[in-house]
C-alpha cells in the first residue's frame, strides 16, 4: 500500500489525502452440517439398538417382582437379590482368600481354561476341515466317526478325560477342545467343498503348492464358513466349561454355582448367570467382530 499523498490546500497547508478504502473480502460460508444435525442420527441409531432391550429388561424385572413376591414363591424376586447378593454384583474383583473371590476372578479363570481348549479346538478342527472337505477319501473314512462322536455329550467325556489325565485342569480343557471341535470341522469342511472352481483353476495356473494353496485359496474363500462354526464352537465351550467346573471344583464360576446350590444361596447363582450370560453374548459378539473383519463383512452376523 503506497504512502499517503500530500496535497496543497493553499496558504501553506498540507492536506493528506487517504487512500481509498480496503476492498472487503466476504468469508465463505461454512459447508459442514451442524453438529446436531451430525449427531442426531448416531443418537437415533443407538437408541434403536439399546431402548429395545432396555425396555425388554425392565419389564421382565417388573413380572418377576409381582411374581415372585408372593408368600409361596420359591424363588426371590430382583429386591431380595440386590439386598443378598450386592457385594457380587457391585465388587466382582474383591480378593479376600482362596476361595472368598469376586465373580470377576472366577470368570477370569473359566476364560483362560476356554481361551486354551478353544483355541485348539479352533486349529485342530480348521486343519481337519479342511483335509475332509479338500480330500474325498478322507470325508468317507472321517466323516462317520466325526458324525458319531459329536454326539455324545460334553460331560459324558469328563470321567475319561480325568482318568487319562489325573488333573482337574487340563481335564476340564480337553472337554471345551472335544466339544468346540465339531462345528469347526463341519462347518471349515463345507466351506471347502464350496470353493469355486475357477479358484481351484487359477491355483493350478499358478503352481501353487498345498500349503500356498491352504492359505491362499481354501482359507479366504471358506473363511465365512470358518467363523460360523468358531461363533458354534465358542458358544459350546462356554457352556462346557461351566457344566464341568461344577465337576471338577477349582474356583471358576461352574465350581461357584454348584457351591452356592450347597448353600442354599440363589441369589448368588441368580446373578453367576446373569454373569455367564453376559460373557457368553460378548464372547459371540467378538468372534463376529473379528469374522466381519477378516472376510470383509461376508460372514454371518
Amino acid at each position: 500500500m503506497g504512502q499517503p499523498a500530500l496535497k496543497d490546500a493553499g496558504a501553506g497547508a498540507k492536506v493528506v489525502a487517504l487512500p481509498a478504502a480496503a476492498a472487503v473480502v466476504a468469508l465463505p460460508r461454512a459447508t459442514g452440517k451442524p453438529l446436531s444435525e451430525t449427531l442426531a442420527p448416531l443418537a437415533k441409531s443407538v437408541l434403536v439398538t439399546v431402548l429395545p432391550p432396555l425396555v425388554t429388561i425392565a419389564l421382565i424385572l417388573l413380572f418377576w417382582q409381582i411374581a415372585a413376591s408372593g408368600p409361596q414363591s420359591s424363588l426371590p424376586p430382583p429386591s431380595k437379590i440386590w439386598e443378598e447378593a450386592r457385594d457380587l454384583i457391585t465388587e466382582p474383583f474383591y480378593w479376600a482368600g482362596s476361595q472368598d473371590i469376586g465373580l470377576g476372578w472366577r470368570i477370569l479363570v473359566s476364560l483362560q481354561r476356554v481361551a486354551i481348549g478353544f483355541s485348539l479346538a479352533a486349529i485342530v478342527g480348521v486343519l481337519l476341515g479342511a483335509l475332509v472337505g479338500q480330500s474325498v477319501w478322507a470325508m468317507r473314512g472321517l466323516d462317520p466317526v466325526f458324525q458319531v462322536l459329536r454326539t455324545v455329550p460334553p460331560l459324558a467325556w469328563l470321567p475319561l478325560s480325568l482318568a487319562a489325565f489325573r488333573d482337574s485342569q487340563p481335564s476340564a480343557i480337553f472337554v471345551i477342545f472335544i466339544t468346540a471341535i465339531w462345528p469347526v470341522i463341519i462347518n471349515t469342511a463345507v466351506g471347502i467343498r464350496n470353493i469355486p472352481q475357477d479358484y481351484r483353476n487359477v491355483a493350478q495356473v499358478l503352481r501353487l503348492n498345498q500349503v500356498e494353496f491352504f492359505f491362499k485359496i481354501m482359507v479366504p474363500s471358506a473363511a465365512p464358513y470358518i467363523f460360523t462354526g468358531l461363533r458354534i464352537g465358542v458358544g459350546l465351550s462356554w457352556l462346557a466349561i461351566v457344566a464341568a467346573e461344577m465337576l471338577t471344583g477349582g474356583v471358576g464360576i461352574g465350581f461357584f454355582i454348584w457351591d452356592a446350590w450347597n448353600s442354599s444361596r440363589l441369589s448368588d447363582i441368580i446373578v453367576a448367570l446373569v454373569y455367564i450370560g453376559v460373557v457368553g453374548f460378548v464372547l459371540d459378539r467378538l468372534v463376529a467382530f473379528i469374522g466381519a473383519i477378516v472376510t470383509r463383512g461376508t460372514a454371518a452376523q
